[in-house]
């Protein structure tokens, strides 16, 4: 099924309109709740943030559907061993664990099993009942959801494709989403996953707030992801009668409940609260062209900030292709010890600070203050290079999850996936003493 049309986000807070063509008027003139609407439609409103909450930062949206979301049966709690490794919520099950992890590219089942079916969650903090912190999930899976959507009432989804492309049909419209795109679906937004083979990727899921772009500061107004380059569905519904199941992730735990029609039935919508994507490839990168290497920070691309100033709940951090020219510098990251939690993941190619061992569809984390930085055979070779104008990460796009939050690691993603390279502090143990110091 092709994706619909989508139309150009161009700057969050923005009020958008749109309608399905095959039912023109559908979207009522002069108010948002008629005493009837057109077409006999239900107005329905979608609330992401708290109704009093400032113009700028208010979100909201109006759907004008055939049925309102209301009607369905009760929902019934999923037994435990169908998402046993998904959505936990209890951080304190496994012990914590200080090391640097990585994980080689995570499994695709070879049994059918759908987008929903195939999260598991590997690390996060918080909790989505006080409305604070993040998880980070991972998805493979081999199958469409068939008359089957999910929502999540817990917080936002930021989906990172690696394998396959999803195609995700929203209340807002439909939208195809390749390895190299994102797409963010909101608190709230029922959605269907569609793939046409096995499929693999990353999920980003925070409990605060919602996503926005970073502020430019000294940058000035261009740079980063530029926000024409933002895209969100058009209308776009269907009206089938059939024996639909809603899932819900809710307070880290799932339900579902049924009912008699499919949940895609929007024929018109207006608001600033949407789904959207974005591709990878259009971010205008910003980098150190006279000395050092420059913070990943200016690689942002979404932020989900915390009440401290400059401290995010989770930033959306890309390591594109790109030139480097720094002149008397060792140009890959630096060692460090940070206060922000790192998660990293590879979507293609070969990242440049660790080309043997941190492969497509495999992860890493580097906790709090923890050391970590380029490998020893990096470090060597970047030591003695001539350094002259390079073109490095081409064919490569490498990704950080960064949190301000301490992350615990689940028992899936330590023990059960078996996907944990426990030689990964070998890549560090050949570096050598080089200290010479002076004769007196």
């Amino acid at each position: 099924m092709p994706a619909g049309e989508l139309e150009y986000l161009s700057g969050f807070g923005n009020e958008f309109t749109s309608e399905d063509p095959r039912c023109p008027g559908a979207l009522p003139v002069g108010q948002n709740s008629p005493q009837k609407c057109p077409h006999g439609l239900y107005a329905e409103q979608l609330s992401g943030t708290a109704f009093t909450a400032p113009r700028k930062e208010n979100r909201r949206s109006w759907l004008y559907r055939i049925r309102p979301s209301v009607v369905h049966d009760p929902f019934e709690r999923v037994e435990a061993d169908r998402c046993e490794h998904f959505s936990a919520v209890n951080w304190n099950e496994h012990p914590p664990n200080p090391n640097q992890m990585r994980w080689r590219p995570f499994d695709i089942p070879a049994a059918p099993t759908d987008w929903v079916d195939g999260l598991r969650t590997v690390c996060g903090a918080g909790d989505p009942r006080a409305r604070h912190g993040l998880a980070v999930h991972v998805y493979a899976c081999n199958a469409s959801m068939q008359d089957k959507c999910f929502y999540n009432a817990d917080g936002d989804f930021l989906i990172v494709p690696q394998q396959g492309s999803l195609h995700v049909v929203t209340e807002f419209g439909r939208m195809d989403v390749a390895p190299n795109e994102i797409c963010v679906v909101q608190q709230g937004m029922r959605f269907s996953v569609a793939v046409s083979g096995p499929s693999r990727g990353y999920v980003l899921e925070v409990f605060d707030g919602h996503f926005q772009l970073p502020d430019l500061g000294p940058i000035g107004a261009n740079g980063l992801a530029n926000p024409r380059d933002f895209l969100t569905p058009t209308a776009w519904y269907e009206d089938r009668s059939v024996d639909y199941t809603v899932a819900t992730k809710y307070q880290g735990h799932l339900f579902e409940a049924k009912q008699g029609h499919s949940p895609f039935d929007v024929v018109a919508w207006h608001g600033n609260y949407v789904p959207f994507k974005y591709d990878l490839a259009k971010f205008m990168v910003i980098n150190a062209v006279a000395f050092d290497h420059a913070d990943p920070s200016i690689f942002t691309v979404l932020t989900c900030p915390s009440h401290r100033a400059g401290t995010a709940i989770a930033d959306f951090v890309i390591f594109p292709p790109r030139w480097s020219v720094q002149e008397h510098t060792f140009r890959p990251p630096y060692y460090h010890r940070n206060c922000m939690s790192e998660f990293m993941g590879l979507i293609l190619g070969r990242y440049e600070a660790k080309e043997e061992g941190f492969l497509p569809g495999g992860a890493t984390l580097h906790s709090i203050m923890t050391p970590h930085g380029p490998d020893a055979q990096c470090f060597q070779a970047n030591t003695e290079a001539q350094l002259r104008p390079e073109k490095i990460a081409d064919g490569t796009q490498a990704f950080m999850f960064e949190s301000s939050l301490s992350l615990a690691v689940t028992k899936w993603g330590e023990k059960t996936c078996q996907k944990l390279d426990d030689n990964y502090f070998k890549c560090w143990k050949s570096l050598k003493k080089n200290f010479t110091p002076p004769k007196p």
